[in-house]
């Protein structure tokens, strides 16, 4: 398609910038701008407008990454590549952050890598490949998988670091990632490439072929494919030292008396009746494992990763002889995960002015989620209590040798009173011999796509249909059984779970349990598609302001978004009765569910003066079930002198709640506690039962999906400014801020209680008006506000011949506040404080490069730093009963460097060698023990786990 090329006037801001972008092996994080001098440039659409232009230096903040860096920096996936840019948020988006067990909103997210820019949220940041959108991932339907992008077929990648829902519509509250790639190639071009840690484990691999034919302006076609294959290899916390939970006089011990030579339980009906009174004083003893007893071998001689439960620290006083495992060592700390990705695309010239073109891009994953071996827990809660007394361990034939230890060692000790020698043993065990508990997780997405492009007049116009779908399965793996069998291999004593190190298992038992291995059932998938037909006009409207033509874009996006889910197995509730310890999701079985949108875009582009541009878009998109919302922006760039420029915009966005918070299952739970009251009989909220109407009260708990939630909303600012004085020099500094209401929340118990009058509906009473359960579903309250700065600076000259770039790139977050309610204040600001799980929001987070080049060779050092934050705090710390000797309230900084070296000097080819972490620091220590995440002592939504790894790349490409 012949392109209308309009000649620019030079300017020091254009020519300095473009200059960076020039230089090879440079840092992530470059501001798109226009070329310099009387050179012409083809028009182009930059991520976050529709209008096609030859400035692309424009009022919105573009960060543009080409091909080129992103292989200097030795980057192989979007993921990677999300890691590294300091917008993208610190939450737990990636295969190492998520890879712990994860609370139950979170629970379909096994192999799945988002992308979360400004603390908004992998929902809430739209992904876009060549401009349209890609199906969200089939568990969950919450967000897209960076995993099914085809990361070899990348030419550039444009991060719009604003919101965006006047152009895009919803999901563009955090921002816009487009992936593009190239328009068309000829030739075969060959990539391998390797990335291995010093210390093992963690390795990636990849593999990449690209190939092409067909000329389009002399042959007036071109076809072009490419396939990428790359496998990440598992990574474990006990591969890494600084991965250790037993650092009591830290503040950091496992909180599990679950351990490979069992702890002892007192529940009753047991060995133990009651407690046992400690002869050293300091209460009655519930949990006890002799090899903690005084005197005794000690709780290391259990096994690995065994030590002394922190009893002062959790503050449980009838655990001081029990034992602790390092559970969170064992975790994964990268999941192990193999992925093939796949685009072709074909485009045919019809006549001079318009195009055909095609693409298809699929893809297929598949991740191994892994957990610690089965906790065998004798206890009340609704998983052990499917197991029952029946799996406690018996005295009989097979027995009595390791029950007569048990119980001599307690009757030594505490002596026999509240013993009852033949009763079975209750007990807390790390069941090694059940093998890790394994999720297999396989995803498969793709997207087909045709459309035509071209010109009419002086319109350019761009008119596509898609279908994408990603459909996700995941089975179980090892270390899940069938709860009848796995009953009668633990009540049988022919597995023991007092065995020190070296035992075996009797080889009767262990057959057992594999009779009963639940390995290859589905654990529960699902399928999310999306069709769409677009089409997008932009062009002059023939009349000029004072500063040029005035220029706009019109286009219509009509769109079915389809979302499946199922965890059924032949009518049988899938549950602890059926297996053990599997996280089934039947109560979020959904059949197809659909919506239509229908969209209608406008934007202008209005060239003042020659200094100052404004630039006007609003959007009306139709849902079903929601209605029409209007969304506006307006933005503009005033550029006093040529080296001088300021720019900002004010925007609204939207967005719309995913069905699986729309149409999921209700679950309903009992409330065990007692200190709940009926706030409308009990003003002052505390249960007494002398005080009428202050009884405490046990309803049930209504969590899940609700039909009614409304579209979340944004308000969005920034304002920045770009210095450039001269060709050697420019800066940018960005404030942004985003406030989100209306937000989709759960409602905590608090909020309820405290707000009675608000959430009269949510508390459920019966006929004679007593509360009977009380409503927790998902609703709209509340809201986020979130600000910050972003700076980008770049210092280009000439040193030894060759040319150099030094580059600074930081994010600084100012605020990040929530409120629980539209009506209150905002709480206070968490920024440098942990936040569990989600988002943790870091003030400063920067890359500092230094790249030279000359001749065939080139350099990169890079400096990569984030900031620390205020840590969890321990419970006895909180409580004021214990304070471990050298517990810091500060997570320290955390700074890596890597350095990249390039080779072009053979013929067709070209060689990148990094090193990552070039002085192998570890993460910093954090005490918190990363239950929901993966390993401990260590923070995976901010380091690296894998320590220093060295990286080779080759490309070689065949004319």
């Amino acid at each position: 398609m012949p392109a209308r090329r309009l000649s620019l006037r030079p300017t020091h801001l254009a020519s300095a910038i473009l200059l960076g972008l020039a230089i090879p092996g440079v840092v992530l994080a470059q501001e798109a701008a226009p070329t310099s001098g009387a050179r012409t440039l083809d028009t182009v659409t930059v991520t976050g407008s529709r209008i096609k232009r030859t400035d692309v230096e424009a009022a919105l903040p573009v960060t543009i990454i080409q091909k080129a860096e992103i292989e200097a920096q030795g980057i192989t996936s979007a993921e990677q590549l999300l890691q590294f840019l300091n917008v993208a948020s610190n939450a737990s988006d990636s295969l190492a952050s998520n890879a712990g067990i994860a609370p139950a909103d979170l629970r379909g997210n096994n192999g799945v890598s988002g992308a979360n820019l400004r603390g908004q949220g992998a929902d809430a940041t739209l992904v876009l490949l060549n401009g349209r959108r890609v199906a969200t991932h089939g568990l969950r339907g919450q967000a897209v998988d960076l995993n099914s992008i085809p990361f070899a077929a990348i030419d550039r990648v444009e991060v719009l670091r604003d919101g965006a829902s006047a152009v895009y519509g919803t999901d563009a509250i955090g921002g816009v990632i487009n992936f593009i790639t190239r328009s068309d190639y000829q030739g075969i071009t060959v990539n391998a490439g390797f990335d291995v840690t010093q210390e093992g484990g963690g390795n990636i691999y990849t593999y990449s072929l690209l190939g092409g034919m067909g000329d389009i302006d002399a042959d007036g076609w071109n076809v072009w494919g490419t396939m990428n294959y790359r496998q990440n290899e598992i990574l474990l916390g006990s591969d890494r030292d600084y991965s250790n939970t037993f650092q009591l006089n830290r503040g950091l011990s496992p909180d599990t008396r679950g351990t490979p030579f069992a702890t002892v339980s007192n529940l009753a009906g047991g060995l133990i009746t009651g407690t046992l009174a400690d002869p050293a004083g300091g209460g009655g003893q519930a949990l006890i494992n002799i090899l903690n007893l005084p005197g005794a071998a000690g709780c290391e001689a259990g096994g690995d990763m065994m030590g002394p439960y922190g009893y002062r620290l959790w503050g449980v006083a009838n655990s001081k002889y029990a034992c602790a495992w390092d559970y969170p060592a064992a975790q994964v700390m990268q999941q192990p995960q193999e992925s093939l990705q796949a685009l072709g695309r074909a485009t045919f010239k019809i006549g001079e002015n318009h195009r055909f073109y095609a693409e298809v891009m699929a893809s297929r994953s598949e991740s191994n989620r892994q957990f610690e071996a089965q906790q065998i827990t004798s206890s009340v809660s609704t998983a052990a209590a499917a197991l029952g007394p029946s799996t406690w361990y018996p005295l009989n034939a097979n027995t009595t040798a390791t029950y007569n230890t048990i119980y001599n060692a307690l009757a030594s000790y505490f002596g026999p009173t509240n013993l009852v020698y033949g009763r079975p043993i209750p007990y807390r065990w790390r069941c090694e011999v059940c093998g890790p508990r394994q999720i297999e997780t396989t995803t498969k997405a793709y997207r087909f796509l045709v459309g035509v492009d071209g010109t009419i007049g002086s319109w350019d116009y761009d008119i596509g249909l898609s279908r994408a779908a990603s459909e996700a399965q995941s089975v179980l793996g090892s270390g899940y059984y069938f709860t009848p069998g796995f009953k009668a291999a633990l009540g049988s004593g022919l597995l023991n779970p007092f065995l020190m190190p070296g035992q075996q298992h009797d080889p009767a038992g262990v057959a057992m349990l594999q009779a009963a291995s639940a390995a290859g059932v589905s654990l529960y998938g699902g399928e999310s598609t999306v069709t769409t037909l677009d089409a997008a006009f932009s062009g002059g409207l023939g009349f000029n302001l004072w500063g040029g033509e005035v220029m706009a874009a019109v286009g219509v996006d009509l769109r079915r978004e389809e979302f499946e889910f199922g965890s059924t197995k032949d009518g049988i509730v899938l549950d602890n009765s059926y297996i053990f310890g599997a996280p089934f999701d039947a109560t979020n079985n959904l059949p197809k569910v659909s919506r239509d949108v229908k969209a209608l875009y406008v934007e202008t582009f209005l060239p003042i003066v020659d200094s100052l541009e404004v630039s006007l878009a609003v959007r009306r998109d139709d849902y079903d079930g929601f209605g029409a919302t209007i969304n506006p922006k307006f933005s503009f760039k005033w550029q006093p002198i040529d080296s001088l420029a300021f720019r900002g915009a004010i925007s609204d966005g939207f967005k719309v709640p995913e069905f699986t918070k729309l149409f999921s299952g209700v679950t309903e739970s009992p409330y065990t506690g007692f200190d709940l009251v009926d706030p409308a009989s009990c003003p002052s909220g505390v249960a007494s039962p002398t005080v009428p109407g202050c009884a405490a009260i046990q309803p049930s708990i209504l969590t899940g999906g609700k039909a009614d939630l409304k579209p979340e909303t944004s308000d969005q600012k920034s304002f920045g400014v770009v210095f450039a004085p001269n060709d050697n020099f420019n800066v940018s500094l960005d404030w942004w801020q985003i406030e989100r209401t209306n937000t989709t929340r759960v409602p905590n118990q608090a909020t309820l209680v405290a707000n009675y009058d608000l959430f009269t509906a949510n508390w459920i009473r019966d006929a004679g008006g007593q509360v009977v359960a009380i409503d927790r579903r998902f609703i709209n309250s509340g809201g986020t506000l979130i600000s910050g700065i972003e700076l980008d600076a770049n210092v280009i000259g000439e040193l030894a011949g060759g040319t150099f770039r030094v580059n600074l790139n930081g994010s600084y977050i100012d605020s990040f506040q929530e409120k629980a309610l539209e009506s209150t204040p905002y709480g206070p600001n968490q920024v440098g404080k942990y936040i569990r799980y989600y988002n943790l929001p870091l003030k400063w987070k920067h890359t500092l490069s230094f790249a030279w080049a000359k001749g065939d060779w080139s350099h990169t050092l890079t400096q990569i730093y984030r900031d620390g934050y205020k840590d969890e705090v321990p419970v006895s710390v909180v409580n004021n009963s214990y304070i471990p000797e050298n517990w810091k309230p500060d997570v320290d900084d955390y700074i890596t460097y890597n350095y990249s070296l390039g080779w072009t000097g053979l013929e067709n080819a070209k060689f990148t060698f990094i090193v990552r972490n070039l002085l192998n620091e570890d993460p910093p220590f954090t005490a918190h023990y990363n239950d929901f995440a993966s390993g401990a002592a260590w923070e995976p939504r901010v380091a690296d786990p894998r320590g220093r790894s060295f990286a080779l790349m080759v490309e070689y490409k065949f004319n």
